[in-house]
């Protein structure tokens, strides 16, 4: 089969590689039908994430249908089409039992980290009663991928650990495609305001398209000011960081109003000074999470129910054998304007 495989930081290329089997009772074998292209996917090949070793087989998100199950596999049969989760869980461990797949003790971000991933023509999944989703025959399975990383991601890193409230005052650092996903899911809450800050002004657009009532070039303004006039001196109550770097995380610290919540989202590859000096006394809260996907159900029943669109973030469609072109078009993004590639196996 057909692979994108990961050669060490900056190194990646198309292969052919053997098809996936079943080695555990509960694995099952997915046949890709669309996977798509994360930051995270990028932070790897900038070498910021040791646990991805040279060979392995990128990719954590994706819709396919399944080609076979181990012998304990209960839950799905082949034939079934599925969502991937970008988490693989037990759901029986002590941290499965309070929620928190990201630390499942056989499971958590394995796709394309630690095992194979979903960038290929099939996948193998472990635990795949508690880590895949059926998805209705009724449904349009390609903006699903949405729902295997970014808008979960969104949702439970940046909207539930950031405490959004009716009515409060929302500030999102980055207006890339996971700072757009909290965007779309922070107005369940109905925020009064929830501005966007960010350095490209297609993304900013696209931001007040998605819903957000103010935005910020950070290069012309200064994003600060704006969001204290906006707030009366006080700052934004939920400060959400979407992209992974110190300039950034600073800014959200400068953001933050007394009694307010940063959020983080962003993977960080290097280390962040911490204004403790300043924030000792404000009463703020600093959250840091790996999605555990515990609301991919929730998300996909309101996709479904037509509440939420996921298909708004999708912006280029590639085959498979154009996987390189298309991390050129998401690598470049200030340029090609990529949100989320779409890539059909």
């Amino acid at each position: 089969m057909k692979a994108l495989v990961y050669h060490g930081p900056g190194q990646k290329a198309l292969e052919e590689r053997p098809k996936p089997t079943i080695q555990a009772p509960t694995d099952a074998i997915i046949k890709i039908l669309n996977t798509t292209i994360c930051g995270t996917d990028l932070h790897i090949l900038k070498g910021d994430a040791p646990t991805c070793l040279p060979g392995r087989i990128l990719g954590h998100e994706g819709v396919g249908v399944v080609e076979a199950i181990g012998g304990a596999v209960t839950n799905f049969q082949p034939g079934n089409r599925v969502l991937i989760s970008c988490i693989s869980s037990c759901g029986k461990c002590e941290y499965c039992r309070r929620g928190m797949y990201s630390h499942c003790t056989t499971g958590g971000w394995l796709l394309g980290n630690e095992i194979d991933g979903t960038q290929a023509e099939f996948v193998r999944v472990p635990h795949a009663d508690t880590s895949l989703y059926h998805i209705p025959d009724s449904a349009n399975i390609e903006p699903l991928v949405m729902l295997s990383d970014i808008l979960p991601t969104g949702f439970e890193c940046g909207v539930l650990n950031g405490k959004v409230a009716p009515g409060s005052v929302v500030a999102i650092v980055g207006a890339g495609p996971i700072g757009l996903a909290a965007l779309l899911t922070a107005q369940f809450y109905s925020p009064a305001e929830i501005v966007a800050i960010d350095l490209d002004d297609n993304r900013l657009d696209m931001a007040r398209q998605f819903g957000a009532t103010g935005v910020i070039n950070r290069t012309s303004v200064k994003a600060v000011e704006v969001v204290k006039a906006l707030t009366g001196g006080r700052g934004a109550d939920t400060v959400i960081e979407a992209v992974g770097i110190p300039e950034t995380f600073h800014l959200c610290q400068d953001l933050v109003a007394p009694g307010g919540t940063i959020a983080n989202i962003g993977v960080h590859g290097a280390k962040v000074d911490l204004h403790l000096e300043r924030l000792w006394s404000h009463n703020v809260a600093i959250t840091t999470r790996l999605v555990d996907t515990v609301t991919t159900p929730m998300l996909l029943q309101t996709v479904q129910s037509k509440k939420l669109d996921p298909s708004l973030l999708i912006t280029h469609r590639f085959a498979l054998a154009q996987v390189m072109d298309a991390y050129d078009t998401f690598t470049r993004a200030a340029a090609t304007h990529a949100l989320k590639v779409i890539i059909s196996a």
